[in-house]
């Protein structure tokens, strides 16, 4: 990825996002800026998923809570949910 990604963010992660704590809203938007310039960087854990979400990305935001994106193209990604690994898989 580069910084010339345009991200768009659906209506539901926008709800998700706002039911954070500010902590994490800050911990995601740390780990957004680390997915632009380094989105294999290790401690994203950035993986293709598979079942109900297939064609999404996840990358981790805390120890618990995940962001899920789809890529369209290598310069334009929708961030769909973000939640609790077993609220968003479970």
């Amino acid at each position: 990825m580069n910084q010339n990604v345009k991200i768009e963010y659906t209506k539901k992660f926008r709800k998700q996002y706002s039911r954070l704590s500010p902590k994490v809203r800050d911990q995601f938007k740390k780990r957004q800026r680390l997915w632009l310039s380094d989105p294999y960087n290790s401690q994203l854990h950035l993986h293709m998923l598979t079942g109900e979400y297939a064609g999404l990305y996840s990358i981790n935001v805390t120890g618990d809570i995940r962001a899920l994106y789809e890529k369209i193209n290598d310069t334009y990604v929708i961030f769909g949910f973000i939640g609790i690994h077993s609220q968003l898989y479970g």
